[in-house]
């Protein structure tokens, strides 16, 4: 009886295994990630890849159309050469660091005043979706108005007499390019404030009322119960706005157009003087691959942090 029964369920495992087997593949993330890569394959990596063979390439107006000729790294000893690489490698980081400074601290303080909910956190909130929601373009526009020689805040100062000449925020070399920084990071707060504050909301309230309970201050609360709690999301905007001042270009195109002289000219914007003004294609691709390099370091300082988030939850 039992060699009769054998046979059947050796027929019937194979069938189950498969059905097993199409059942996982359709319960997989798989399937639904396929349009997406596809997606992303013809639209990033397509350009990509022709940004890194224009990069090693002579590609001018003459050659654009034609045959590129291998040159190596010649696009960015050329680009070194000529002394503008090293001062746009020099205004990127202090750009970074003054967005990423002001966005994270300034963020986190944003946040914490606004964690109650209350009157003033239903008014401000709303206005800062808004602020974070302007175009560049417009954002840039409205700044290059306020911080103009004749603009509000220029005479502002002077109607109060604190000033009687008026300060060349866009004009001056020395302070173009922090004016230009502390713009970015205006911009950028509004995102850190909300993004702290959801990580703050999702703080146990018992956690809170114990530290209360046990006599903490307001301060010894931020510093030693809700910056901790937040460490994880910190990391993650951090990284984020680190990318954020590494690719920005509307501000400083809509302001300074990289001015005056080259004083607020970064990696994104030289590659697009040297691609588009100058015409020197190859050069430009150049600075765009190294600025895509350092940006592509932080997007793997990112994965990993991500991926050590949901490890620990």
């Amino acid at each position: 009886m039992s060699s009769l029964i054998t046979p059947g369920r050796a027929l019937v495992r194979p069938a189950r295994a498969q059905t097993r087997k199409r059942s996982s593949w359709r319960s997989s993330r798989l399937p639904y990630l396929v349009p997406a890569a596809l997606f992303l394959a013809a639209l990033s990596l397509f350009p990509l890849v022709n940004l890194v063979r224009m990069s090693v390439s002579d590609v001018t107006t003459s050659t654009l159309n034609g045959q590129w000729d291998f040159v190596g790294l010649g696009n960015l000893v050329r680009s070194f050469q000529q002394g503008s690489l090293l001062p746009a490698l020099g205004h990127t980081a202090v750009f970074v660091l003054i967005v990423t400074t002001i966005g994270m601290v300034g963020g986190f303080a944003a946040a914490v005043a606004l964690q109650r909910a209350g009157r003033v956190a239903g008014l401000l909130l709303p206005l800062m979706v808004f602020i974070w929601a302007l175009p560049p373009v417009v954002n840039g526009s409205v700044w290059k108005f306020l911080l103009g020689d004749a603009g509000l805040i220029n005479v502002a100062l002077e109607g109060a007499g604190i000033i009687h000449v008026p300060l060349q925020f866009l004009y001056d070399e020395k302070v173009a390019l922090v004016a230009i920084s502390l713009v970015n990071s205006w911009a950028v707060l509004p995102f850190n404030a909300l993004v702290f504050r959801a990580g703050i909301l999702g703080i146990s309230p018992e956690i809170l009322e114990a530290a209360r309970i046990d006599g903490a201050s307001r301060w010894q609360e931020i510093v030693h119960v809700i910056a901790p709690s937040v460490r994880s999301t910190a990391l993650v905007l951090a990284v984020l706005t680190i990318v954020y001042g590494f690719r920005s270009f509307d501000f400083i195109y809509v302001m300074t157009k990289g001015g005056p002289g080259t004083a607020t000219s970064t990696l994104p914007f030289l590659s697009y003087q040297q691609a588009f003004g100058r015409y020197d294609f190859g050069m430009g691709a150049a600075t765009a691959v190294l600025s895509v390099l350092l940006v592509l370091v932080l997007a793997v300082v990112y994965a990993r942090s991500v991926r050590s988030e949901e490890e620990e939850a």
